[in-house]
C-alpha cells in the first residue's frame, strides 16, 4: 500500500495548471501586483462518517481502508467530541475517519475528482456557489465513495458518503470561486461581476 501510495505525488498536473495558466488569469482580473498575492489551494479535507463505528469495528477499518485509497493518505479516527444521548454516543466515541492532504498529493486528489469522480456522479448538475464560507473555504458533500475508481463496487460493505473541505489562501468568495473555477472544479453559480471580465490566455 506504501509503494502506491507514494507513486501518485510525481503527477502535478494541476499543479503546473495553476502555475501556468490560474496565475496570469487572477492577477489580470484582481489586479495583484505579484505572483505571491494569487491565492492558492492550501490543503484539502475529507471527512467520512460511520454512524454505527463503535458498535461495528469491521466497517470502520473498511471506512480507513477505503479513504486511503481515495486520498492516497492514511486518515485518522475522528471521535464524538461530546455525549450524544439521542445514539447513545459517549465523548471519545470512534464516528469516523478524516484525512487531510497537500501538496502534490492534494493536486493529485483534486484533478482526480474533477476529471473522473465528480462526472461519475448520478444526476450531477455542478456545485453550488453557495458553499463558500467567505473565508476563502469552499465544502460540498459525496454521497457515493463508489465515484472514486479505487474503489471495487464488488468489495465495499455499504455505500459510504464524505465532507470535502477544499482551503484556500483567498480572502474572499469572489477570489476562491475563480482560483477554483480555473482549476477546473465544476461551480454552478458565478458571480456575475467576476465572469463579465475574467480572461484565461
Amino acid at each position: 500500500m506504501t509503494k502506491e501510495i507514494n507513486s501518485r505525488t510525481d503527477m502535478p498536473n494541476l499543479r503546473n495548471k495553476y502555475k501556468d495558466m490560474v496565475v496570469p488569469a487572477m492577477m489580470k482580473q484582481f489586479n495583484y501586483k505579484n505572483v505571491m498575492q494569487v491565492p492558492k489551494v492550501t490543503h484539502i479535507s475529507v471527512n467520512m462518517g460511520i454512524g454505527d463505528a463503535k458498535d461495528n469495528p469491521k466497517k470502520l477499518e473498511s471506512a480507513i481502508n477505503e479513504l486511503t485509497l481515495i486520498s492516497a493518505q492514511k486518515p485518522v479516527v475522528t471521535k464524538s467530541r461530546k455525549d450524544i444521548s439521542n445514539f447513545k454516543i459517549r465523548k471519545g466515541y470512534p464516528v469516523g475517519c478524516k484525512v487531510t492532504i497537500r501538496g502534490n498529493r492534494m493536486y493529485d486528489f483534486l484533478e482526480r475528482l474533477v476529471s473522473v469522480a465528480l462526472p461519475r456522479t448520478r444526476d450531477f448538475r455542478g456545485l453550488s456557489f453557495k458553499s463558500f464560507d467567505g473565508r476563502g473555504n469552499f465544502s460540498f458533500g459525496v454521497k457515493e465513495q463508489i465515484i472514486f475508481t479505487e474503489i471495487n463496487y464488488d468489495k465495499i460493505d455499504s455505500i459510504r458518503g464524505m465532507d470535502i473541505n477544499v482551503s484556500t489562501s483567498a480572502k474572499s468568495n469572489e477570489e476562491s470561486y475563480w482560483l477554483l473555477k480555473l482549476l477546473g472544479l465544476p461551480l454552478r453559480e458565478k458571480p456575475i461581476k467576476a465572469e463579465e471580465n475574467i480572461e484565461v490566455n
